[in-house]
This record gives C-alpha cells, sequence and structure tokens, in this order.
C-alpha cells in the first residue's frame, strides 16, 4: 500500500496514486478558546491526529494526506476576540473548490476530518454537493465521535476537559495557566441543538473545567481516537 503526503509530493506522484486513493483532508478552526489554550487548537489536534493515523493505516490502505485547513465557521466566537472566521457560504465554497480540484488531478475518494463542531453542518453540506458535482465519493468524519464513552466529560466540549487533555498529549505548549470554574446552570431540552449567542456569554466562552485535564486522560483519549481513526480509513480506502 502507499502513502504520501501531498504538499511533500510531485505532481507525477500524485497523478500515478490519486486514482486508487483515498484522499484525507483534515478542516479545523483558529479561534478562541478561553483564557487558557491558544488559538489554533481545533486545527493542531485534526492535523495531528491525521498525520498519526495515516501512517498507523499505510499498511493496509491507499492514502494521501492534504494539508490541514486551518479555518472554520466560527463567527459564535467573533465577540471574544482571536478568531478567525469563515462564512458558512466560504466554507462550503473553499471545500468544494478543493473537491473539484482534487477531481482534476485524478482523485475519485475524499474524507473530510472535522476537528471543530462549527463546520458540522457545513462539511455535510459540501460533501453532498461534492459527490453530485464532482463524481467522488465523499465521507466526512467528526473526530470526537471516534471517542466511545467521556467518562461523563463533555466531548468535545470547547477549551475544556477534553480538548485540554488532548493538548497536553499533543502539543502541551498550547496550554497556558487553568483556572477552577462553576458554571452557570443551563436547562437544555433533550433531542434539540439550541444556537444562542447569549449561551456563549454565560460561559464565558469555554464549556467546562479545564483544570480536571491530565496528560494520562489525554493519551487514553489519543490513542482511543487514533486507533478507531485508521480503523475508518483502511474501511473507506478499500470500499470498492
Amino acid at each position: 500500500m502507499t502513502l504520501l503526503f501531498w504538499a511533500e509530493s510531485t505532481r507525477e506522484e500524485l497523478r500515478e496514486a490519486l486514482p486508487e486513493s483515498l484522499v484525507v483532508l483534515p478542516i479545523g478552526a483558529t479561534e478562541q478558546h478561553g483564557p487558557h489554550l491558544a488559538t489554533g487548537t481545533d486545527a493542531a489536534i485534526v492535523k495531528t491526529i491525521c498525520r498519526f493515523a495515516v501512517v498507523r493505516a499505510a499498511d493496509s490502505a491507499r492514502l494521501v494526506l492534504a494539508p490541514a485547513l486551518r479555518f472554520g465557521v466560527s463567527d459564535h466566537h467573533l465577540p471574544f476576540g482571536g478568531t478567525l472566521s469563515l462564512s458558512p457560504e466560504t466554507a462550503i465554497g473553499v471545500l468544494t473548490d478543493l473537491a473539484r480540484s482534487i477531481a482534476e488531478c485524478g482523485g475519485r475518494r475524499l474524507v473530510i476530518v472535522n476537528g471543530h463542531g462549527g463546520n458540522r453542518g457545513v462539511a455535510q453540506v459540501a460533501a453532498a454537493k461534492i459527490a453530485s458535482a464532482c463524481d467522488m465519493t465523499v465521507s466526512v468524519i467528526h473526530y470526537w465521535e471516534l471517542i466511545a464513552d467521556g467518562g461523563g466529560t463533555p466531548i468535545p466540549g470547547h477549551a475544556g476537559e477534553f480538548e485540554t487533555a488532548m493538548l497536553f498529549a499533543l502539543r502541551p505548549e498550547f496550554v497556558r495557566r487553568r483556572r477552577p470554574r462553576t458554571l452557570p446552570d443551563e436547562s437544555d431540552v433533550d433531542g434539540v441543538e439550541v444556537h444562542e449567542a447569549a449561551a456563549w456569554r454565560r460561559i464565558d466562552g469555554y464549556t467546562d473545567d479545564p483544570t480536571r485535564a491530565t496528560h494520562e486522560r489525554g493519551m487514553e483519549w489519543l490513542d482511543e481516537c487514533l486507533g478507531a481513526l485508521a480503523e475508518r480509513l483502511i474501511a473507506l480506502a478499500n470500499r470498492p
């Protein structure tokens, strides 16, 4: 089997590999993550887990890892500062244009690996557009959904225990001084997804207590995520 890193390969190498390969496209975000995590958290996590996962899967699949997109749909974080956001329409256009480029180069299978909750809707819309317009097989994976059980921790949350622990495992220099916190009571409606700008202000832009995060827990979640992602890449790459 083969593994290519798009930005490190020549046009000839890509032309030969793409028709039989699964292209892996990570997309993250650059946005505020509270007072204690770097703004590049989402991009760093998804970029790194994709690189580790394709290496793990390379013996059993033909894969091409595309450069990670570092920007996503983050308008809801703009009021806090530190955020670089794309509009939903622009994000869908970027994903569609990149997929069109991949198809022009000979690619026929694409998986978008998403590292930011705000990208969920645009990734699904873009995948549907790409499949129709480019005659490609397109899959979407939200990496945090590969974690079977958070043990009571909100996953992915936003700049809380989960993401802080993942950074301890991957990029500890991204973590600053953390402070314990008590969240206001929020009344959720079961089975309903509510979008409300005021809710983000009430929690100061991050969801749960980052002081609960540990390096050990981050390593456990990282290993689980890598194994599950590698398995899915192998399965997608070897579909008829």
